[in-house]
Order: C-alpha cells, then sequence, then structure tokens
C-alpha cells in the first residue's frame, strides 16, 4: 500500500465528508493505494456516524473511535499502530490540511529520501496575537532546544516513513514534538514544505492559549528525557554527587577551624556556614537518591495502555 493518511479529529462532523472526498479524489488522481484512518478521540456529535456512512461506502475508509478523549497524542499513536502504507500522511480533520499538498509530501519522501517531512504554514489565516505570535516564539524556542531546524513544529500536515512511525513513541502531549521525538530515534533526515494554509469552514479551534503554556513544558520535559531519559542517574547523581562534596568540604573546614585554629570562638551551630553546609549535604543526598529511584522505576516500570478503544471500521 501507498499511503496511509492518518486524521486525529474531535467534533468536526460537519468538514468529515467534505475532507474524506477531497482525499479520495487526490487519491485516485494519482493512482494511489491507500488507506483512510479517522481516529475520533471522543467526540460528542455524529463525528463517528459519518465515519460509520464513509467507511461503509468504502472500504478504504478505515475508523477507530476512543472510550473517551484520550488527546491528540494518543489518537496518533493509535494510528500510527494501524498505519499499513509505506507512507503516512497526518493531517487535521479541520480543513485547514489541504490534501492536495499530499503528492508532492509522498515524492519527497520516496524519491529524496527523508525520513519525515513536515508542513510549513508560512501565510496563516489565525489570530495574529492569540496564535501567530506565541506560535513564533514556541517554534524559535523548540528549534534551539532540540536542534531540529523546522519552522512549524505544530502543523499537522507531515509525511513519515513507514518506519519512522513504526519505532517512536508518541504520547502525553508530544504530538508537538514529534520531529524531535525522531530526531533522537535515529531518523535524522527531516526535511520541510512550505504548505497552504486555509481558514477554519466549520467548527472552532479545539486548542486555547493554554496549549502554549504546556506546549513549553513539553519542549522541557522532551530536553530532559532526551538528554537524561535512560540515565537520570547522570543529571541527579552527578548534581547530588556535586552538592554533598561542597558540602562536606564546608563541614571539613568548619571542623578544622573549630579544633585547631580558632578552638575558643563562636560555637559551630552559631555559625551561618555550618547550615550552608548541612542544607547542601542534604540536599545533594536527596538528588542522588532521586536519581536512584528514577533507575530503579526504568528497570521495574510495566507499559500501560494510554488510552481505551470503544470500536473499530474495517480492521
Amino acid at each position: 500500500m501507498d499511503i496511509s493518511v492518518v486524521i486525529p479529529l474531535l467534533n468536526e462532523y460537519e468538514s468529515l465528508k467534505e475532507l474524506n472526498d477531497w482525499i479520495v479524489k487526490v487519491m485516485t488522481a494519482n493512482h494511489f493505494s491507500y488507506e483512510i484512518i479517522f481516529i475520533d478521540d471522543g467526540s460528542t456529535d455524529d463525528s463517528w456516524s459519518i465515519i460509520k456512512k464513509l467507511s461503509e461506502k468504502n472500504k478504504s475508509v478505515k475508523g477507530i473511535r476512543f472510550l473517551k478523549n484520550f488527546g491528540k497524542s494518543q489518537a496518533l499513536h493509535a494510528g500510527f499502530e494501524k498505519a499499513q502504507g509505506n507512507i503516512v500522511i497526518t493531517m487535521d480533520a479541520d480543513l485547514q490540511d489541504n490534501p492536495d499538498e499530499i503528492p508532492e509530501l509522498y515524492s519527497m519522501v520516496i524519491n529524496e529520501g527523508y525520513d519525515l517531512v513536515s508542513g510549513w504554514k508560512k501565510k496563516r489565516y489565525d489570530d495574529v496575537l492569540t496564535k501567530n505570535l506565541p506560535s513564533k516564539l514556541f517554534n524559535w524556542a523548540a528549534r534551539k532546544t532540540s536542534g531540529v531546524k523546522l519552522h512549524d513544529f505544530n502543523c499537522g500536515l507531515k509525511a513519515y516513513h513507514n518506519d519512522v512511525v513504526k519505532n517512536i513513541d508518541v504520547n502525553g502531549e508530544m504530538h508537538r514534538y514529534i520531529p524531535v521525538l525522531s530526531k533522537n530515534a535515529g531518523f535524522t533526515k527531516i526535511g520541510e514544505k512550505i504548505v497552504l494554509h486555509q481558514a477554519r469552514k466549520y467548527g472552532v479551534t479545539k486548542f486555547g492559549m493554554d496549549r502554549f503554556i504546556h506546549g513549553f513544558l513539553d519542549l522541557i520535559t522532551i530536553w530532559f528525557l532526551s538528554h537524561f531519559g535512560k540515565r537520570p542517574m547522570h543529571l541527579f547523581g552527578a548534581l547530588g554527587v556535586l552538592m554533598f562534596a561542597i558540602g562536606f568540604c564546608f563541614a571539613v573546614y568548619l571542623g578544622i577551624d573549630k579544633l585547631f585554629l580558632n578552638p575558643t570562638g563562636r560555637l559551630i551551630t552559631q555559625r551561618p556556614q555550618f547550615y550552608l553546609a548541612l542544607s547542601t549535604m542534604i540536599i545533594g543526598t536527596q538528588f542522588f537518591v532521586a536519581g536512584f529511584l528514577g533507575e530503579i522505576i526504568l528497570r521495574t516500570k510495566e507499559s500501560k495502555k494510554r488510552y481505551l478503544i470503544k470500536d473499530k471500521l474495517n480492521f
């Protein structure tokens, strides 16, 4: 199979038929073998009934329905698990991503050897203050932190080689950082394509300003995990040893000073250096224990389901 189109959605019933027909038209015109996987992330409108009708008419249309809203990352993870195409295309269901971009994205992965190609919505139709400016700041921080040179990390329109989606773990709210996850997994040929961004035709956005706050927190998380996720002792243990050593040196100095240099001076407990030494040694010990516990957790953790599927179509 040439292409799997993975589409996470939440309450987008108005746009689903139009989006589906548009994708089918593009696939037919380019003679692609394909599947369209809709992941209903706990919609409370008629989205699932629309997907059901589409799948009955076209066996290439498939659906996964979550028991409740588990988040976009979990929806993508479920779609990636089921995707069979050599190339996997992701896009949002709100018609702001243009399916006419699919053939060129496909060509860039197949013919130019990219592991991942991310869309860049250079010209956007979103509000400047609430979306465009925060997005630019967010993307700048992501570039500086991750080393991945993309202009638009959060664009939903992306193309992946199948090997990529089968070997990365998208969880929590990490869908914003799939290029970073891919790079950390060893898929380093990451490209970018300017894509058309269309104004939302139906419904309202599901994301507010809080997504940028969460995005920056997730950025810190992924930076930490990429550097120390498999070896927490390398960070916490090193900090712990360093702080304990500083405190211990202070304590030795105070002891020598009291015993040999100035035995008639103030009591050690009346000197602020004593409390600095004590606090630093205690904090250092806590850091070391945190690293040790992190290592134990990594070795004993069990895989746990992050979402529950209520229904499937054409699988």
